[in-house]
C-alpha cells in the first residue's frame, strides 16, 4: 500500500488561520486536514508560517509573521529567549484555560475517565516573581565573566540575564551584585569543551516568608580565590543573605551540584514556611519553587486525604517532609518514604522543628517498603503520593493496592502519566473521585494536579 505524502513541503510558506494550543502552548493549524504546529501563535490568529519539520501525521512550523492578532495576546514581559516561559506571549486567563483543557483531554483520552470532576483550575492573583530558586550557568565572553540561562536547545549562555520575571526579586538582586564581584576579583569561568576554570554555576534560594537568602557557588575544584572578600561584600550589600556555601563538582557532567558542600560563611540552611510549618533547606533540598501556589496544592490534598484524628498515613517520595507534616497536622501517625537519604534527614529535623512526633521517616523505594509494612501489619488508612514527572512504577501502584487504603490522594506535576496512573488504580479496585488543577508554574506550560481516590466498596 503506498504511503500518503503530507500535504506539505519543507520550506514552503503559508498564510494560515490557527485554531487549537497544543500542551505545549504551541498554535495548531491544519493544511487540508493536516496538523501544523506552530510556537508563539494563539487560536484565532492568522499568521504566514514557514514549514521547517515535515512528520508522517503532523509537521512544524516557524512564525514568520502575524497578519491576524487574538484578543487573548499580551505583549511578553522578557524577549530573552531561554526556553523557560513558553507562554508568556498569551494572557493568563488563556494559560489557564489551556491547562484546564490538558488535563481533561488526559482524563478522557489516556485514563478513560470522562465522567470524573476536573475542577476549574486554580491560579494566582499575582502570577510572576515566584520563584525561589535559581541556578544558573556561568561563563566568559570577552574576557569577562558572564551569567545567563542557555539559550533554547542550546549550551549557549544568554549574556547576563540579570533579571526574569518569575524569579523572586531578590534573586534578581542577587545575581547581577554577584556576576559584577566575580569579575572585580578576577574569578574564572569553567569552560565546559576545555573542562578548566572554576566557578560553573550559581545558585540563589529564597525564602519568601522569612526573606532569607543562601547563595551556593558551584566550583571545579575546592580552590575558590578571594573568597573571604566576595563574602564581605555580598553580606554588607545583603544584610539578608544568612548562608554563603560552596559545593565542588569536578566531574565532566550537566548535573549542576557534585557531591561535596561546603559552609563557607552562615548557617548551613535558610527557613520558610507554608502555612504554620517551618521549614529547614540545604544547598541540595528538594523544596517547591512556588511556595505561594505550594500552601494551595497542599491544602487540597489535605482536603482530599480526609484525616481523622485515627487514622494511619504513608506518604510515599516524601522529600524533606512537607507533605507529611501537613498530613501529620491531623493523622495519628504518618510514615514517609524517600529513596534520598539526605532527604530524609531533612525530613526528621524538620518534624522536630515543628515539634511533630507523630512521624517516622524511612529511607528506601516505597515498592520495597510498603510490603514489607504490610506483612508486619501496618495497615494505612490514606496514601499519600508525589512522584517524579514520570510517574509511579508500576511496582509501586501493585504495592499501593495491594496495602487496600480507604483513600489515596495523587499529587502530579505531569498530567499524562497521573492519567495513566490512574486507570491502573482504577483497574486495580480504586474510583477516582475528583481532579484539581493547581498552576504552580504561570508562563510555563506546566501543571500541577491533585486527585483523590477511594477503594471500591467491592474491595
Amino acid at each position: 500500500m503506498a504511503k500518503t505524502k503530507p500535504p506539505v513541503n519543507k520550506n514552503e510558506i503559508y498564510t494560515l488561520t490557527f485554531e487549537d494550543l497544543t500542551h505545549e502552548g504551541n498554535g495548531v493549524a491544519k493544511i487540508e486536514g493536516y496538523p501544523l504546529f506552530v510556537p508563539d501563535v494563539l487560536p484565532d490568529e492568522e499568521a504566514k508560517v514557514k514549514v521547517v519539520k515535515i512528520n508522517k501525521n503532523f509537521g512544524f512550523g516557524k512564525l514568520l509573521e502575524l497578519t491576524k492578532t487574538s484578543s487573548h495576546r499580551v505583549e511578553p514581559t522578557c524577549h530573552v529567549h531561554c526556553g523557560g516561559c513558553q507562554l508568556q506571549h498569551m494572557s493568563y486567563d488563556l494559560q489557564l484555560q489551556m491547562k484546564q483543557d490538558q488535563v481533561h483531554n488526559v482524563m478522557k483520552k489516556v485514563a478513560h475517565l470522562d465522567h470524573v470532576p476536573v475542577h476549574p483550575i486554580l491560579g494566582m492573583e499575582e502570577p510572576s516573581h515566584y520563584r525561589n530558586k535559581v541556578q544558573i550557568p556561568v561563563g566568559e565572553k570577552n574576557g569577562e565573566v558572564i551569567v545567563g540561562f542557555y539559550q533554547k536547545r542550546s549550551h549557549r549562555i544568554l549574556q547576563n540575564q540579570d533579571t526574569c520575571h518569575i524569579q523572586d526579586e531578590a534573586i534578581n538582586e542577587v545575581l547581577p551584585f554577584t556576576r559584577q564581584l566575580m569579575n572585580k576579583y578576577g574569578i574564572q569561568a569553567y569552560d565546559e569543551k576545555s573542562h578548566r576554570g572554576q566557578l560553573r554555576h550559581i545558585m540563589v534560594r529564597v525564602g519568601h516568608h522569612t526573606k532569607d537568602i543562601m547563595i551556593v557557588f558551584v566550583t571545579k575544584t575546592s580552590k575558590f580565590p578571594e573568597k573571604d572578600r566576595i563574602i564581605k561584600e555580598l553580606t554588607e550589600q545583603f544584610p539578608q543573605v544568612k548562608s554563603i556555601v560552596q559545593n565542588v563538582n569536578d566531574q565532566r557532567t550537566n548535573v549542576v551540584l557534585g557531591k561535596k558542600t561546603k559552609v563557607l560563611w552562615g548557617e548551613n540552611y535558610i527557613y520558610d514556611k507554608i502555612g504554620d510549618l517551618t521549614f529547614a533547606i540545604s544547598p541540595k533540598s528538594f523544596f517547591q519553587v512556588n511556595p505561594i501556589q505550594t500552601k494551595v496544592l497542599y491544602d487540597k490534598a489535605l482536603e482530599y486525604a480526609n484525616i481523622d484524628k485515627d487514622d494511619v498515613v504513608i506518604d510515599a517520595y516524601c522529600g524533606i517532609g512537607s507533605i507529611s507534616l501537613f498530613l501529620a497536622q491531623k493523622a495519628k501517625k504518618v510514615y514517609g518514604i524517600e529513596v534520598v537519604p539526605e532527604a530524609i534527614e531533612d525530613a526528621k529535623m524538620n518534624a522536630e522543628i515543628n515539634g511533630m512526633n507523630n512521624v517516622e521517616f524511612s529511607v528506601g523505594q516505597a515498592e520495597k517498603v510498603m510490603p514489607k509494612w504490610k506483612e508486619q501489619g501496618l495497615d494505612p488508612d490514606v496514601i499519600v503520593v508525589d512522584p517524579p514527572r514520570k510517574g509511579c512504577d508500576v511496582d509501586f501502584l501493585e504495592a499501593m493496592i495491594a496495602m487496600k487504603p480507604k483513600r489515596i490522594v495523587y499529587v502530579s506535576c505531569n498530567p499524562s502519566t497521573l492519567a495513566r496512573d490512574l486507570r491502573i488504580l482504577e483497574d486495580g479496585g480504586f474510583e477516582t473521585k475528583q481532579v484539581q488543577p493547581v498552576d504552580m508554574f504561570p508562563s510555563t506550560n506546566h501543571v500541577e494536579c491533585v486527585a483523590e481516590l477511594t477503594l471500591k466498596l467491592s474491595n
